[in-house]
This record gives structure tokens, sequence and C-alpha cells, in this order.
């Protein structure tokens, strides 16, 4: 057995030969790794213990009310419109009015009126009014089966026999009808409910479907709507400006025995025309989005990603920036540098209440652009010249330098925005349509190939449209299951959500 001294003055050894500079220089490098190191534990409790909304809060009452820029500002901006309001203090009768505390019940829910009379005898009273209460009730989904009965008639002179046309069907000979299929589709990738799951609940209720039959009637589904998904793609590379974000989707693979691929939906969304499309690959290089953007024109807004780099240098693609990811970078410095980066943070809040005063006040492109162009601008030359005489002073490689390093290298592209009004400030509308995606991890963990992850990506394109347009998305999926396999393919956009009206067909009445 073999043992190691070490002398407990082998840490002093090593620096005794060091000059006094050298040390100096040693110890600011050991309070950076520290300080660094802090920062990274910081975040991660944040990451996991705290809560994750961007929204900054400046921490004196003062630094609310004035953000401290040295801008000019006209006396227009800051005139605040008062009125004066004299009232007669009158005494009034009691409000006969129905209690406001109490939400109102739609009046159009079907009503069912349960009756309750006295226990006692009121064979001889006569009555003079009724207490009404009404409670929101509900019953569980009710299976019923949908009898289409076609009279046969025997036609004269024995010509034949006379009987009407079954109506075209979605899965021919299927059992499924348009509603349980798009019920099915709608609890799945808009409600987040597996499809084992819904089968349990099938059998609440008596009915017993195996999963094989469920998953054939889903892949079928998205067999008729392959061609809405592809019609409606043309309509969003065709926009001229999009927004584009990318998220992580498990996907079982039998290449990989016990583990699944790690595959990505790449996600665009059209602001102006409403629309949302989802893209599935198997990887988050660029080969994908190359391939899919490589006809499309105008404005293309991201993150800071590397692969977008590459359409800023592509033919008539201009690249615009995310000023919400620049702020993040602000936001995780706060514990860092938290002085400088609450000035930061102020001047970017004061560009968002700009945006939130064009977005209550409805105004048009040309008026967006106009205001930007008052206020914003001189906020972000103000900005840029700070940053870059902080920059400097700043320690290298903090997350306050990593802040501004951040901003500066993009600055032109942040600052897009305010050169075209119908452009956003940031991207935060795609990533709010990939939320859904997100909350589907957690509850069916994995798609179970690559092949089901487009069809996935299929069916969030077009029902995360159905909720951008504020559309039903089950009533719109049910329609469409009753009228698409008879639909003229020259016409299949009028199926797209955006598009959509619905149609009542005489053959979707009970009989």
């Amino acid at each position: 057995m073999y043992f190691i001294f070490v002398p407990v003055n082998a840490t002093a050894t090593i620096y005794e030969n060091l000059s006094r500079e050298e040390l100096i220089k040693e110890l600011h490098s050991v309070n950076f790794t520290i300080t660094q190191l802090k920062h990274e534990l910081d975040q991660f409790k944040r990451l996991v213990f705290g809560s994750r909304h961007e929204r900054f809060i400046p921490s004196t009452p003062e630094e609310q009310l004035a953000l401290g820029l040295d801008i000019p500002v006209s006396e227009q901006s800051l005139t605040v419109s008062t009125k004066t309001i004299s009232y007669n203090r009158t005494i009034e009768k009691p409000s006969t009015k129905e209690s406001t505390g109490r939400m109102k019940l739609p009046a159009d829910l079907p009503r069912v009126e349960v009756i309750i009379e006295p226990t006692e005898d009121v064979t001889n009273c006569k009555q003079i009014g009724s207490e009404v209460t009404e409670e929101l009730e509900y019953t569980p989904g009710n299976f019923y089966v949908r009898k289409i009965v076609r009279p046969k008639y025997a036609r004269v002179n024995g010509e034949g026999v006379a009987i009407g046309t079954l109506p075209a069907r979605i899965i021919d000979k299927g059992i499924a009808g348009p509603g349980l299929l798009a019920q099915i589709v709608i609890d799945k990738y808009v409600d987040h409910l597996p499809l084992y799951r819904q089968i349990e609940r099938f059998k609440r209720v008596g009915i017993t479907l195996p999963i094989s039959t469920v998953t054939d009637w889903v892949s079928h589904c998205c067999k008729e709507l392959q061609v809405l998904y592809e019609a409606h793609r043309k309509l969003v590379l065709d926009s001229g400006y999009l927004e584009g974000d990318e998220t992580t989707i498990k996907v079982l693979d039998k290449d990989k025995k016990g583990k699944t691929h790690l595959g990505y939906y790449w996600v665009y969304r059209a602001p102006v025309e409403n629309l949302v499309l989802f893209d599935y690959r198997q990887g988050r290089g660029g080969a994908g989005p190359k391939e899919l953007l490589k006809d499309f024109k105008g404005y293309l807004q991201t993150d800071g990603y590397d692969v977008y780099d590459y359409f800023g240098t592509q033919n008539g693609i201009t690249l615009v920036g995310c000023m919400a990811h620049a702020r993040r970078y602000f936001d995780k410095a706060l514990d860092n540098d938290k002085q400088r980066a609450e000035h930061v943070l102020a001047l970017m809040q004061h560009l968002y209440a700009i945006e939130r005063k064009a977005k209550e006040e409805n105004l048009s492109y040309a008026q967006r652009y106009e205001l930007r162009q008052l206020q914003a601008v001189p906020i972000l030359n103000t900005l840029q010249q700070w940053m870059k005489d902080q920059y400097p002073s700043v320690p290298d490689k903090s997350p306050l330098a990593q802040a501004i390093y951040y901003s500066l290298r993009r600055w032109d592209k942040l600052c897009l925005y305010t050169t075209d009004g119908k452009l956003q400030i940031d991207n935060n509308l795609v990533e709010n349509s990939i939320r859904p995606v997100a909350i589907g991890r957690k509850n069916y963990l994995f798609a179970g190939s690559h092949n089901a992850a487009q069809r996935a990506a299929m069916l969030y394109t077009l029902l995360g449209t159905c909720k951008i347009n504020s559309i039903n998305p089950y009533e719109w999926l049910k329609d469409v299951f009753e009228r698409i396999p008879t639909h003229s393919i020259n016409k299949i956009q009028e199926l797209l959500p955006h598009n959509w009206c619905p149609a009542t067909s005489p053959h979707t009445q009970n009989s």
C-alpha cells in the first residue's frame, strides 16, 4: 500500500513565485469563476423552483414611473386627457335587477325542468309564482347508433329495385361515424388525451374497441386530410412574412432498440393570414427548413439559432430578429449585474408598451409604422449606444456580456420590425402555436413512428389554425369528414379552417 502526502502549505507554495500583478489577475479569475458558478446555480434553481414568466417589474416604484431616458418626448405624448365628473346624490328605490354576482347561464343551452312541489297538501291553494334556481349540469358524452334506413321499392313491370344512395363515408364500410372520428382526433391532438385513455373511457360506457382499430381510424382520417394539408402548406409558403421556431418530439425508432429518436417539429406562422404550419424532420440541421423554404420570398423572423443565418444570405429573404430572445438574455443577467440589466429591461419594457398601444388602438400597418418611427426608433438608438459604451467595461464572458454581445451582433435584425408595420417585435406568436405540443409531450410521451410524427404535424397544423381563427375544431373536423369524400379537389381550399363555412347535409340528420 502506498501513501501520497501533500504538504499543508502546498497551495501557498504555488503562488510564492507569482508577482503582485499576477496574483491580482489570478484572484480576478477565481472570483469570476465563483460568480459564474453562482449564476449557473441560480439559473438552475430558477428553472426548477421559480416562475418562468418573462414580465419585468422594476425594483422601485420610481423606476416604474420614470425610465430615466434622455429621449426628446413631445408635449403631446405627455398630455393626459381628463374629465370633470359632476353628479347629484339622489335617493333611489331598491333595484329590482337580478344579482350580478352570479354568472348568467347561456340562453341557448337546453333546459331540463325539474318541478319540486311542497310536501304539504296544496289542493285548495292558488299558485302565486315560482322560485327558479338554475344550475349548470353535465352528463358524459353519450354514444348513439346512427341508423341509416333506405327503403327499397320494386319498380313497375319488374324493372328492378329503387333505393336511395348511401352517402359517401370517410371510412368505407367502417362502423365509426364522422362525429366519433372527429372527437377521437380532437381528444388526442387538442385535449392531449392518448388513445389508450380514450379506450378506457369508452369501456366505462360499455363500448370495447381494440387499440389497433382506433389507431387505424386515426391513420385513415389523416390520409383523407393529406390533400388539405398540402393546400394549406402552399398558402403558408406563399405568405410574404413568416415566423419560425422549432421544438422536439420523441419518436420510437425500430433501428434504436429500447431508445427513442429525438425528432423536431419546425413550425412556421403567417401572422398576417393567421395560419400555422408544422413540418416534422428527423433532425435539427438546416436541411429541413432549406428544403421547405427553397421557394419562399419575404420576411422570415426567427431567434438566433445559427441554422437560420443561411436564409439571411438568400435573395428575396429578409431575416428579422426576435426582441423577446434578446430580452431573455438580460433577464438571466439580473442576478449577475442587476443595475445594468434592469436599465436595459426598462428600455425594452417601453418598446413593448408601444406595441401594446398599437394593438389596443387597432392601428393600421401604416399607423403602426409611424408610431414606431416616432417613439420606438429613438429608444432603440439610445439602447444601442448604451450597450456599445458599456460593453468594454463588462467582465468578459459574464451573463451581461453575453446578453450585450447577442444583441449587438443582431442589432440591425432586431430593429427591422420598425421598418414595416406588419412585422411583429418578436416571434412569440409562433411560440404560442408550439405550446400545445409541449403539453402533448407530457401526456403521450412519444410518437409511434416517424410517419406518425408527420401525421401529428399535419393535425397540429389544421387544428392549430382553427384555434388561431377562433373556429370550433370539432365542428370543423366533423363537417370536413362528412364532405371531403365527395368534395371537388379543385375547390379543396373551401374546407381549410380559415375559409370554412359549415354545410348542413340532409344525411346528417338522425333517423
